[in-house]
């Protein structure tokens, strides 16, 4: 069977003479810089973008295993899930070596684990946030999405919001975030399953609407169901647009032992419709279904997405960034100011230059941050992998 969700290891770099490598990597420690993806580069890079602007790049945070999901309690702190099952702490741009927690329940092998992370709306007078990840049964692996209250050095008061999400080695979902309703969503996959996406008995291959509590919402669009969307594969990216309110999710298309490769999508996704898996793919179209605003052939395995809220981006603020897996680049769409359902322009950023990326989030202090997946059995880890980046513009043209 092949790789899964779009996520196949990346071509083979050429080989380079090791005693070339070792002397860059001596320079650059020497100087005091740690090295990105590529040994000979510095830990600060700048990048010419389409519109003329600069955008410089940085290592914010070395030594991370697989980060999954990234968000700050406040201007200097910050949270990011391990997959092996890890929450980290990262306060004034240092990581502490020792987890805010370690979840002795979470399955991790393929791609599930320990994924998404949220924080409740009224974080900072509750302290409840969200986790989603992986776990056994006895009929195979499940998903679940617990709350947590941030005591500060620990987790605790766990309380199960919902579980029994299907799950497999692939396709496990699973990102989570809260909509400008007030309400909790969670992207689900179709556990390899296809079928189940077009059922509304299945939480998998869904996107799930639910209150803060794990109640269900009164006004969702099937009565008595989380189910707020249905027919995905298996999204990784959520945000809303800041203009339109619009909800934009990142999906994996086939990867050739269930269709042919490619398809990845970015959707516009609303109440109650049908995305399509598995029914169509690529540029299909069938009635009843909900077409792509984007597709990606080749596979990019699209991952976490945020629009940019950035002060430090000024000539990008209200795009739409989201990581790639396979495609190892961050991709910015521009919407037509006009029409938010239409896309005006694409770009793609640091194409090869820090490996696989899995997230993308707006940083209180103006700056984007960019997480990578190098750890994660199918990238080629640097020294310093996996790492978390620090993105500002530096020569913004508007």
């Amino acid at each position: 069977m092949g790789r899964a969700g779009g996520e196949a290891a990346a071509p083979e770099e050429p080989l380079r003479s090791r005693a070339a490598v070792a002397a860059a990597v001596a320079a650059l420690v020497a100087g005091g810089f740690t090295c990105a993806r590529e040994p000979e580069s510095p830990a600060s890079r700048t990048f010419p973008t389409r519109s003329g602007a600069t955008l410089q790049v940085e290592a914010f945070v070395t030594g991370l295993e697989v980060p999954w999901s990234m968000v700050f309690t406040s201007k200097s702190r910050l949270l990011v899930t391990e997959r092996p099952g890890r929450v980290r702490v990262v306060e004034n741009g240092k990581l502490s070596p020792t987890p805010i927690a370690v979840l002795s329940d979470v399955e991790a092998s393929g791609e599930s684990g320990l994924m998404g992370l949220a924080l409740a709306p009224d974080y900072e007078a509750s302290r409840l946030l969200y986790l989603a990840y992986a776990y056994d049964t006895p009929q195979g692996p499940r998903v679940r999405i617990a709350r947590f209250r941030d005591a500060g050095s620990s987790l605790t008061d766990r309380r199960v919001i919902i579980e029994g999400i299907p799950a497999a080695r692939y396709h496990a979902g699973c990102r989570l975030r809260f909509g400008p309703d007030g309400k909790l969503y969670a992207t689900t996959g179709d556990a390899t399953t296809g079928p189940i996406a077009q059922d509304l008995k299945s939480l998998g291959g869904k996107t799930l609407r639910l209150n803060p509590d794990g109640s269900i919402p009164a006004d969702n669009p099937f009565p008595g169901s989380p189910v707020f969307s249905y027919g995905h594969r298996n999204s990784q990216g959520l945000d809303w647009d800041p203009k339109s309110g619009l909800q934009f999710q990142t999906e994996h298309g086939p990867s050739g032992f269930d269709g042919p490769g490619g398809g990845d999508e970015v959707n516009i996704v609303e109440a109650g419709k049908n995305y399509g898996w598995p029914l169509v793919h690529h540029r299909e179209t069938k009635e009843g279904t909900v077409p792509p605003l984007l597709e990606y052939t080749p596979a990019v395995a699209p991952s976490g997405a945020s629009f940019c809220r950035c002060e430090l981006l000024p000539s990008f603020r209200g795009d739409f960034f989201f990581a790639t897996l396979r495609g190892e680049r961050l991709i910015r769409v521009r919407l037509d100011p006009a029409n938010p359902r239409k896309v005006a322009e694409t770009e793609e950023l640091f194409t090869g230059v820090y490996g696989r990326l899995r997230d993308v989030v707006n940083g209180p202090d103006g700056a984007l941050y960019v997480a990578t997946s190098n750890r994660d059995g199918r990238g080629k880890p640097a020294p310093g992998d996996d790492r978390i980046l620090r993105v500002v513009e530096t020569r913004p043209v508007h």
